[in-house]
């Protein structure tokens, strides 16, 4: 068993997968994982891995990790129903990927529109293989660590017994998509039975999400299902009759009208620059086309494929990714078993596998799907790598650039972007290529502007013709006149100075416009958070959220451990403050080594600060290396799930026993998390006793709207910035002001400017946002002004529906 770390595939809300509003992923019939409401418009690979199917509509994706086990990545949910709107796939089915390598480009506000939610569960989907999350209900950057994914092998058998054959006839609009394919995957459990399905000449594992999906199961296909074993007969007859009676799936809304969003230049990498045109080509390298002996052959293509994965370049994180991508491809059986082929047929090492590379494109390019046609270039890189060493040719030496160039290409590889001198790359313009392939990631990490798919005009701009690159808007301008050139030196220096000042600005105090003081902090779930949030200007940590130290594990962490991590990220914050949260697992965060067992409705079971008395032992553990590890003038405590003013007080008495014997004197600060209606409703009991309230918009919004995030039904109603919402809010900061505390937001709502002066009206004064958000909701808070607040919050709370509030919010921010 091998562990693979998964990274966020995109910013936004990192949530438990019981709280995806959709039974068919919270109730795990497609297997354990989690979800993120993204704020991100990339969807990237969260491992390296290998792509094995994205739909005609790209509204999923299915990777193979190194390890084996099968990923499902499911934008949003009811999804495949837009038909493709809103979507665009930057990779390919065999495509090799690197943790962050673009998958799917999104249009949220488009799909946001038509969608039941933008929430995207992240499903270990493959059979045996096992999800450990790290740290949920938080919020995350792209990248950041988000759990594990072990893949556990097993011997394959055969089993005894008859073989039975059915074919039948997809009938549904969607054909076979994530959702069915997990019921069919669930419908089968109770089957020993072997069972397959084709389609054409592809067979899939019915048991397995992941290789349902690759068959790209559309309306009118027809399909072959056999199965093999004692049960096979009712097998067979159960996916038969599944299918038949439309694979579960209830009458889906109507799509929008498709419209060709790949039709000219596309910004792969936002920016503006001004250069000197440099055109790049690249040559294909000759091979002989038989070789020395089938033996011998094999042996040459084995090192080869060994010097090319050696050789990747592995020079920060993206790179590293890449080259981890890259190496699953190096590896793919289906790519080595096509160039042994080649071998066993007489050919050379290099002739098998160009035909290999050559073969699999094609088959990419075969799906008509433009963005995973972008993967291509990956194949096309490695082709050239290995072919290089097979045939004695050193790899070219990067081409010198001159300073301030702006590099124009047919495509490029990410070999060739990777060895390029970027400090004297200011742009970069592609005729073919997509904005999330390898070599668009790599340009945007760089911080290069880029455009992709300008057509071949570009590929005739001369060399050394000045240029103006526009990446925002997509667009090219050689040539251009002294009064546009002058014009567009302007807009450069304009934005260099915006940036700055920016910069600059996050790391000051946070003041409305009239001056009044609202904190902004940042939610961290780790030490690289922590680092993170001081580099963006965080003023202190509003949640630690101590779940990241209890997961992944067979036995709960000492009292030692806990502490160190604690005191750590206490060091990287300085003197800032640290709000650290007992621990908070239960409902979908689960560990061995407490036994819940399962709850028809976890949200609602037995967590937070419920499971803290049913384990007094884990909560004095911690509160004891929170008091030893946190310095005093930066540890504040708060607790998760309060629902009445005792649970505070019961918490208390044991906070103040640590702190004796411990030998502090000094009183902790103690708070409370308002998620749940009790909380907020009880607000001004509960600060009698608390020293500080938080809002966690998530659970909240949950818990009053009733609106369950496993119920795709009536996930779209769960908004944070719904009138109902914000009345208790409004109550609990009322509660907290009648005894001189002060209230803060935690939740997912803190990280979204739009929200920032509805908040600020309702009377909060700390806003604690992901690490990133920090800059953003620095500047949204320094435009407002308080009593402009106060009336915004006051028709917010008037309004009907979240989506009023939304924009009235956004025109007071405008």
């Amino acid at each position: 068993m091998t562990d693979v770390v998964l990274v966020a595939p995109f910013a936004g809300w990192l949530t438990p997968l019981d709280e995806v509003p959709d039974p068919v992923f919270a109730e795990r019939m497609m297997g354990d994982g989690v979800a993120i409401d993204p704020t991100d418009s990339v969807l990237r690979a969260p491992a390296d891995g290998t792509v094995i199917a994205i739909p005609e509509t790209a509204h999923a994706v299915t990777l193979r990790l190194d390890n084996g086990a099968e990923i499902l990545i499911h934008v949003g949910l009811e999804t495949v129903a837009l038909g493709g709107t809103g979507f665009r796939a930057a990779a390919v089915a065999g495509a090799e990927v690197k943790a962050g390598d673009p998958l799917i480009e999104l249009d949220l506000d488009r799909i946001a529109r038509s969608a039941r939610s933008l929430v995207t569960p992240i499903i270990a989907a493959s059979e045996g293989s096992t999800f450990v999350p790290q740290a949920l209900s938080r919020k995350v950057a792209a990248g950041d660590p988000i759990g594990k994914v072990s893949a556990h092998t097993k011997a394959a058998g055969v089993p005894s017994g008859p073989r039975y054959e059915r074919s039948v006839r997809i009938d549904t609009a969607h054909g076979l998509h994530a959702r069915p394919a997990a019921r069919l995957a669930a419908l089968l459990r109770p089957f020993e039975a072997v069972v397959s399905i084709a389609r054409g000449q592809q067979v899939a594992n019915a048991r397995s999400t992941v290789a349902m999906l690759g068959l790209g199961i559309a309306q009118g296909d027809e399909l072959h299902i056999a199965a093999s074993g004692a049960d096979a007969e009712a097998a067979v007859a159960a996916v038969a009759d599944f299918i038949a009676a439309g694979l579960g799936e209830s009458a889906a809304p109507t799509p929008l009208p498709q419209v060709d969003t790949r039709s000219g230049p596309i910004c792969a990498s936002p920016g503006f620059a001004i250069g000197r045109v440099m055109q790049l080509r690249l040559a294909d390298l000759p091979v002989p086309r038989d070789g020395q002996g089938v033996a011998e052959e094999r042996e040459r293509l084995g090192h080869a494929l060994d010097a090319a994965s050696a050789s990747l370049i592995e020079t920060d994180i993206v790179a590293a990714e890449l080259a981890e991508a890259h190496r699953t491809l190096l590896s793919d059986p289906e790519l080595l078993a096509d160039a042994d082929r080649q071998i066993a047929e007489g050919r050379s090492a290099a002739y098998g596998w160009r035909s290999a590379c050559e073969a699999a494109r094609e088959r990419i390019r075969a799906t008509g799907n433009s963005l995973l046609i972008e993967r291509a270039a990956d194949l096309a890189d490695l082709e050239r790598r290995v072919i290089a060493i097979l045939v004695g040719d050193a790899a070219p030496a990067a081409p010198d650039i001159p300073p301030e160039s702006i590099l124009v290409a047919p495509d490029l590889l990410p070999s060739q972007v990777l060895a390029l001198d970027k400090s004297r790359l200011v742009g970069i313009c592609t005729a073919d290529g997509g904005p999330t392939s390898h070599v668009a990631i790599l340009a945007a990490s760089a911080g290069i502007p880029m455009i992709v798919g300008a057509g071949t005009g570009v590929l005739d701009i001369a060399d050394a013709t000045t240029a103006i690159l526009d990446a925002d808007r997509a667009r090219i301008e050689s040539d251009p006149t002294p009064e546009r050139l002058a014009e567009a030196q302007k807009t450069l220096a304009q934005r260099r100075a915006r940036r700055a000042a920016e910069a600059h600005d996050a790391r000051e105090l946070c003041f409305t416009a009239d001056g009044v003081r609202i904190e902004v902090f940042a939610n961290l779930a780790s030490i690289e958070d922590a680092h993170a949030a001081v580099a963006a200007g965080a003023e202190g940590c509003g949640l630690l959220r101590t779940e990241f130290l209890f997961l992944d594990r067979d036995t709960p962490p000492g009292q030692d451990e806990q502490q160190r991590i604690y005191r750590d990220i206490a060091a990287v914050l300085g003197n800032r403050p640290l709000i650290v949260r007992t621990l908070d697992i239960g409902a979908d965060k689960n560990v061995p080594y407490v036994a819940l067992g399962r709850e028809d409705n976890p949200a609602l079971g037995l967590r937070g600060v419920r499971l803290s008395f049913a384990r007094p032992d884990l909560l004095v553990t911690q509160l004891n290396a929170i008091l030893a590890g946190v310095p005093p003038e930066q540890c504040r405590v708060m607790l998760p799930m309060v629902t009445e003013v005792d649970e505070l007080r019961q918490v208390r008495r044991l906070l103040d026993a640590a702190a004796q014997a411990a030998g502090r004197t000094d009183r902790i600060p103690l708070g409370v998390m308002i998620e749940t209606p009790a909380s907020a409703v009880l607000a001004d009991s509960i600060a009698v006793d608390a020293d500080f309230l938080s809002v966690g918009t998530n659970d909240l919004t949950q818990y009053v709207l009733a609106a369950d995030r496993g119920n795709a039904a009536v996930s779209a109603r769960a908004d944070a910035l719904h009138p109902a919402v914000l009345r208790l809010i409004r109550q609990a900061a009322e509660g907290a002001h009648r005894h001189d505390r002060w209230i803060g937001v935690c939740g997912g709502i803190a990280s979204d400017p739009i929200a920032a002066a509805v908040l600020i009206g309702l009377g909060v004064t700390e806003l604690s946002v992901a690490p990133a958000a920090v800059p953003a909701i620095k500047a949204a808070v320094r435009n407002l002004r308080t009593e402009d607040c106060r009336k915004l919050a006051e028709r917010a709370c008037a309004a009907a529906s979240a989506h009023e509030v939304r924009s009235m919010a956004a025109e007071a921010l405008e």
